[in-house]
């Protein structure tokens, strides 16, 4: 059986003037003309075919009908404007829910968030961790940060920065592989480290250096992770790709080496901020954005 539900602007307008019972306070209310609110409330009564308010000579007042009918109304609006309040609170202030993925995590968002907590302490942050295509309804999240294209649907993204990737390895590696010959090339005898969600990454920076042949018949590692293929890297183990912009505390340190001093950009590839289309403002949101596109503009660019 279909709902009978009046006209909601006029309903509106009678739990106004009915929680006012004056027309002047309850046009103020709802920013309107006085007139505007007696028609409003006149198609009410027609609708229900009963008279709700008594027109007196220095203003309204209910009817029992119209007590009885607004006893029952206003607690539905004030319902109605709890409800409300609470989704809006849930998506502007508090806490921020991001949701990445663990390489970006530990590489790049971890290092920096003691800079965003100190210049904003009253934003609490809550990360998780994901590698799958972000649904904002499923997973409950106000941001993103994914790598792709950066053309998801009902989505706005902001690029941080191209995919940007190149062999790295350990200095005592780099030593030990090329012996004697100081070829680069004899690196790339030796074993490769391959991460599982980037296992084309190899395939792509050989075929963009000509150097395909040199490694078609060489020993490989997987890893579930790129942040388990670096440690692997900088343990000894290989040579593994990486992604210069997570790696930039590694060789500043010395721990890993660029040894061809050959990145290969992906233009069509980067790693994007990303929040819902329909997300109405929301200041932790524009503030965590400012923030990590600031970060980005402010850190070390990837070396040449």
């Amino acid at each position: 059986m279909a709902r009978r539900l009046p006209p909601l602007n006029p309903l509106r307008v009678f739990e106004a003037v009915a929680r006012a019972e004056n027309l002047t306070l309850a046009a103020q209310e709802l920013h309107v003309s006085q007139s505007a609110v007696s028609r409003q409330v006149a198609t009410l009564e027609n609708y229900l075919g009963v008279e709700l308010f008594r027109r007196e000579r220095h203003g309204v007042s209910l009817t029992q009908t119209g007590r009885a009918y607004a006893r029952q109304i206003i607690p539905a609006f004030e319902a109605l404007s709890q409800a409300t309040e609470k989704l809006l609170d849930e998506h502007t202030t508090g806490v921020l829910k991001v949701r990445t993925y663990t390489t970006f995590t530990a590489k790049w968002l971890i290092p920096r968030l003691p800079d965003f907590r100190a210049r904003h302490p009253d934003i609490e942050i809550v990360i998780s961790n994901g590698v799958r295509e972000v649904d904002f309804d499923r997973d409950q999240v106000d941001l993103a940060i994914q790598f792709g294209n950066g053309s998801w649907s009902r989505t706005t993204v902001d690029l941080l920065f191209e995919d940007q990737i190149e062999p790295v390895c350990s200095p005592q590696f780099a030593e030990r592989a090329q012996g004697t010959t100081k070829d680069l090339d004899d690196l790339l005898t030796e074993r490769l480290l391959v991460s599982y969600y980037r296992r084309t990454d190899w395939e792509d920076w050989l075929a963009a250096t000509g150097r395909t042949e040199v490694a078609a018949n060489v020993e490989r590692m997987s890893f579930s992770t790129s942040v388990l293929t670096w440690q692997a890297a900088l343990d000894g183990l290989g040579i593994a790709i990486g992604q210069t912009a997570m790696l930039q505390e590694e060789f500043a340190s010395g721990r890993l080496i660029r040894p061809f001093q050959a990145p290969v950009v992906r233009p069509d590839m980067g790693h994007y901020l990303v929040r819902p289309a329909a997300q109405r403002y929301s200041r932790k949101v524009e503030v965590f954005t400012d923030w990590a596109l600031s970060a980005i503009g402010d850190g070390p660019s990837p070396q040449a």
